[in-house]
């Protein structure tokens, strides 16, 4: 069994090197306390239980081998949501976006676009 754990690590690690692929990831969830928030309709009443939504989470792709290249940063605090990520798309171009939203202005995005230059010098 030792064995066949080492090849697959060995594997993981030689299709790994081959294509320089890296990604990574985070999250973080705030947990705070839970309050009762009551709806009454007429006569009946209905309990829930709400907790201030609270995180952040991140992650970042880049492969050499099959072009795909992406990040994200997202964070939440109640009903404020803002972030970023950017990605690289398929003529070569980056699309950067940075985004907010609230409950009361709504949901706002600015994108933006970059193109990589590739010089060639010939002799």
């Amino acid at each position: 069994m030792m064995s066949k754990v080492v090849i697959l690590v060995a594997l993981v690690v030689a299709v790994t090197a081959d294509h320089h692929a890296f990604s990574s990831q985070h999250v973080h969830k705030h947990d705070g306390h839970h309050e009762e928030v009551s709806h009454g309709h007429g006569h009946h009443h209905h309990h829930d239980y709400y907790t201030h939504p609270k995180y952040d989470f991140e992650y970042k792709v880049e492969d050499h081998h099959t072009g795909d290249h992406k990040s994200q940063h997202e964070e939440r605090d109640g009903d404020v949501v803002k972030g970023y990520y950017e990605l690289k798309e398929p003529d070569g171009h980056i699309r950067h976006v940075h985004y907010h939203g609230d409950k009361h202005s709504g949901f706002h995005a600015d994108v933006k676009h970059s193109t990589h230059h590739i010089y060639h010098h010939h002799h």
